[in-house]
């Protein structure tokens, strides 16, 4: 696909060039605006806007919401104020707002002229929702009924107002007052007789977000209900907007990257690996490699203080790498578990007892197998010929159990103490854990050691 996406992005440069715009037309009017989107980015040349012209209007408007922030600059500082403005029109207004939270402050104020009163005034309503939150990802076009339309009068609503709203299958009926009390579908009403009224034919058990509600659990409940739409009032129950599903997957793409970036010990980027520039990842990166590097030297720490006991039994010196990786990868797997049931909302603080027992008996078990594999092999294998390798492969078994044990309660405890206390659970992923886990790893081994063999 990406071999038949260069071909094609050359063959609309070659046409560029020679001028062959009828071409162009018929190829892009194919095309799917996320396709064309792909194609501008790639191109991103002074003959971008002259592409850009050559679509139709609606297809134009579509092909810019899909394009990532850097071309949609690009492509504005082309466009004359009147081709600005035609674009601007034909954007929803939650469309809009995005393009405007992107754009630096000059291009911002270009925008914002070229719209007109009525959506600047949406625009900035939609502006003043803190950020993430689902007010600030609705969209306030939708269709409105009464209770006491019939289904006759909601068609004709729907036909005269639909062309400018986002999405007409879902249908929200308020009262006077704009309080949401029921919602019903176009399927609904077409199937229904004329003169039945809305209010008979709507479902009154409304499920509806807050203005304020995190934008990630919004997401979510499109997973859990099935929804198209979701309907986002205001603290007295008033329709203010709704979230439709392409913004939910949006949003879901965008937790998805940032915890994963999180889980890395990784700063969240809103742009592109490949449009980063090097200073910018390293920014995102170096915070985070300080605080671990510091935070490591707690286990230099031990080590220097056992030196006498490794000095003493120097074979023990060289299974600490096993040791400390295998506890941290245990950890690993353990908080990734706890972190992702957390951001499917399957388990809360509350569970953290029923998490814990459950993840003693899988530590038991895993650390159990490993402890017993790790002595035969020390037996037959590392130790052979060591007179004291019993004992030495004893330790260090021993030692695998208490860490895997340990390594799992931390990596399982740690997000959920981190979602109590208003962090993000994926910041204790795996960088963090392990270097947790490496310090705790050395204690067991070493109080172990010093146990048994008498060092």
């Amino acid at each position: 696909m990406e071999q038949v996406n260069v071909t094609l992005t050359e063959t609309i440069r070659v046409l560029l060039e020679e001028r062959k715009f009828n071409t162009l037309r018929d190829i892009l009017t194919t095309m799917k605006p996320y396709d064309i989107a792909a194609i501008f980015e790639e191109l991103q040349d002074e003959k971008t806007p002259i592409l850009f012209r050559i679509m139709p209007k609606e297809l134009a408007a579509e092909t810019f919401v899909e394009m990532d922030d850097e071309t949609q600059e690009f492509l504005i500082h082309g466009l004359s104020d009147s081709e600005l403005k035609e674009v601007v029109d034909e954007l929803f207004v939650d469309d809009a707002v995005d393009l405007i939270e992107e754009m630096p402050a000059n291009v911002v104020k270009r925008i914002l002229r070229q719209a007109d009163k009525d959506m600047r005034k949406q625009i900035n309503e939609l502006l003043k929702y803190p950020e993430d939150s689902a007010g600030s990802i609705m969209t306030t076009e939708f269709i409105v009924l009464r209770p006491d339309m019939t289904a006759e009068m909601a068609i004709k609503r729907i036909r005269r107002t639909g062309v400018d709203k986002e999405t007409i299958y879902t249908c929200y009926v308020t009262d006077n007052n704009n309080k949401l009390i029921g919602i019903s579908t176009v399927k609904d009403l077409l199937l229904a007789d004329d003169d039945d009224l809305v209010k008979d034919l709507m479902e009154e058990n409304v499920i509806s977000v807050n203005t304020l509600d995190d934008q990630e659990q919004v997401a979510q409940m499109f997973s859990n209900y099935n929804f198209l739409a979701l309907p986002v009032v205001d603290n007295e129950n008033r329709l203010v907007g709704i979230v439709t599903i392409d913004d939910a997957i949006d949003v879901i793409q965008e937790e998805a990257t940032e915890d994963i970036e999180k889980m890395a010990a990784v700063l969240p980027s809103d742009k592109p690996y490949m449009r980063t520039s090097v200073w910018g990842i390293y920014r995102k990166r170096i915070p985070w490699l300080l605080v671990l590097m510091l935070s490591a030297t707690f286990t230099s720490t031990i080590i220097s203080s056992f030196e006498g006991a490794l000095a003493s039994v120097i074979v023990l010196s060289s299974f600490i790498p096993m040791i400390t990786g295998s506890g941290g990868n245990a950890g690993s797997q353990a908080s990734v578990s706890v972190i992702r049931a957390l951001s499917l909302g399957e388990i809360e603080f509350k569970s953290m007892f029923k998490v814990l027992w459950k993840e003693l008996r899988v530590s038991i078990l895993c650390g159990a197998t490993l402890a017993a594999a790790n002595f035969i092999k020390l037996m037959i294998f590392d130790l052979n010929g060591n007179p004291n390798a019993f004992m030495i492969a004893l330790v260090v078994s021993l030692t695998l159990l208490g860490t895997i044990m340990m390594s799992k309660l931390v990596g399982s405890s740690l997000p959920l103490l981190a979602s109590k206390i208003g962090f993000d659970p994926a910041v204790m992923a795996n960088p963090l854990i392990s270097t947790v886990c490496d310090s705790l790893s050395l204690l067991i081994y070493f109080g172990i050691a010093t146990s048994i063999l008498n060092i």
